[in-house]
């Protein structure tokens, strides 16, 4: 399977690109993941994000 721009996979973020997405200290985003804060898939060692997931997340005024 070949994914292409604007697929399913772009809306998938590490870490990192959350944190620039909700332009908050990477300190932050890991805090909140820790005490599950946030809606998060961990893969192996890796943490994931659905960006429909966080924007539905940061619509419900769920940040804490």
């Amino acid at each position: 399977m070949i994914l292409t721009m604007g697929s399913d996979s772009d809306n998938i973020m590490t870490l990192q690109d959350l944190a620039i997405y909700l332009k908050i200290p990477m300190s932050s985003l890991y805090k909140i993941v820790r005490e599950g804060n946030i809606p998060a898939q961990k893969i192996g060692k890796h943490w994931r994000f659905d960006r429909k997931a966080i924007d539905a997340w940061m619509s419900n005024g769920i940040l804490r």
